[in-house]
C-alpha cells in the first residue's frame, strides 16, 4: 500500500502527530511531526509506504524505533539512526512494524548560523549532513517521553540559536523574508529581478543566497511553492480551481509544470484528478 501526499489527506492528517512551529520560529521551521502508525501496522503487517512531493528546505529525521528505508527519486537509503533530508526531490518512505520517526521540517535551518555551511554543496544525499544534528539535542529528543515534549525540546534549542544570531546573516534574512511574503501574498508572477531589486542586490547574489540556505535556486524554490499550493487547491476543491489563480497562462502551462513536478511513481496515481481538471478546462473553454 502507498499513501500519496495531497491525495490521501486522511492518512497524513490522522496517522501523524503534527504541530506548527511557534511564531518566533516560523520563518525557519514549518512544523514538527512524528509517525503514529500502531493501528496501521496491525492492519498492514507487511508494511506500507508514504510518497511525498518535492518541497523547499530540509527535514531532520530522528529514528525512534527500528531501521526504515528512505527513497529519494530512485535511490534508497537505510536509516538506522538519523539523517538530514533534502526536500526538493520526490520522496518515498517505506515503513514496517517497529518503525517510529520524529521529524523537523525546515524552510531554512538555523544551523547555518553556527556552522556556516553552504547547503548547495549537500543537496543530493541524506548522510553527509547528518553531522549537523547537535548530539545533545538528539539525546534529549530521543529520551523525551512524548511528541509534545520532543517538540518543546527542539523549540527551546532553536529559539536560543535564533535569538543569539538574529540579524547576523543578510542571506538568511533575505531568503526567509521572501519565503514568508511569497506564502502570504500568493504573488506567483513576481520576477527574480523584482525580488532582487527590493533588497538592493543582484539576481546572481539572490541566487547565491537561496542556494546557500535552501540548496536550490530562487526560481526552483518559488516554483515548488507555487505548484504545491495549486495541487492542494486542485485536490481539496476541484470545482473552484483555476490555473489562472496561480499565474499560469493556460491549462497546458499548468499541466506541463505539474508533470515535471511528479515522478513516474506518482504520475499514474493522480490521473483521476488530472482528468477532473481536464474536463473542467474543456468546460471553461466552451
Amino acid at each position: 500500500m502507498q499513501h500519496i501526499e495531497f491525495f490521501h489527506r486522511d492518512h497524513f492528517e490522522f496517522n501523524y502527530h503534527r504541530k506548527k512551529a511557534k511564531k518566533s520560529l516560523s520563518h525557519f521551521i514549518d512544523f514538527f511531526w512524528e509517525t503514529d502508525f500502531d493501528e496501521l501496522y496491525k492492519q498492514h503487517p507487511n508494511g506500507f509506504s508514504d510518497a511525498l512531493f518535492p518541497n523547499i528546505g530540509y527535514t531532520y529525521l530522528i529514528n525512534l524505533g527500528t531501521p526504515f528505508v528512505m527513497q529519494l527519486e530512485d535511490e534508497k537509503f537505510e536509516m538506522r539512526t538519523h539523517g538530514f533530508l533534502p526536500r526538493h526531490k520526490n520522496m518515498i518512505c517505506h515503513h514496517a512494524a517497529g518503525n517510529r520517526i520524529f521529524g523537523i521540517k525546515f524552510k531554512v535551518s538555523p544551523v547555518i548560523f553556527e556552522k556556516r555551511v553552504n547547503f548547495s554543496e549537500y543537496k543530493e544525499y541524506i548522510f553527509p549532513l547528518a553531522y549537523l544534528l547537535d548530539q545533545k539535542l538528539l539525546e534529549k529528543i530521543k529520551t523525551a517521553g512524548s511528541f509534545n515534549q520532543r517538540v518543546q525540546v527542539a523549540t527551546d534549542h532553536y529559539e536560543r540559536i535564533i535569538e543569539r544570531y538574529a540579524g547576523s546573516l543578510k542571506q538568511v534574512d533575505v531568503v526567509t523574508q521572501i519565503l514568508k511574503e511569497f506564502t502570504e501574498t500568493g504573488n506567483f508572477t513576481v520576477s527574480i529581478e523584482e525580488l532582487s531589486a527590493r533588497y538592493h542586490i543582484s539576481s546572481r547574489t539572490l541566487q547565491r543566497y537561496f542556494e546557500a540556505t535552501t540548496s536550490i535556486s530562487t526560481k526552483q524554490a518559488l516554483q515548488i511553492m507555487r505548484i504545491r499550493k495549486a495541487i492542494e487547491h486542485l485536490t481539496t476543491d476541484p470545482a473552484s480551481f483555476s490555473y489562472s489563480l496561480y499565474g499560469y497562462f493556460d491549462y497546458s502551462h499548468f499541466y506541463k509544470h505539474l508533470k515535471s513536478f511528479l515522478n513516474h511513481q506518482t504520475l499514474s496515481q493522480v490521473q483521476p484528478h488530472l482528468l477532473i481538471l481536464k474536463k473542467k478546462n474543456i468546460e471553461q473553454v466552451q
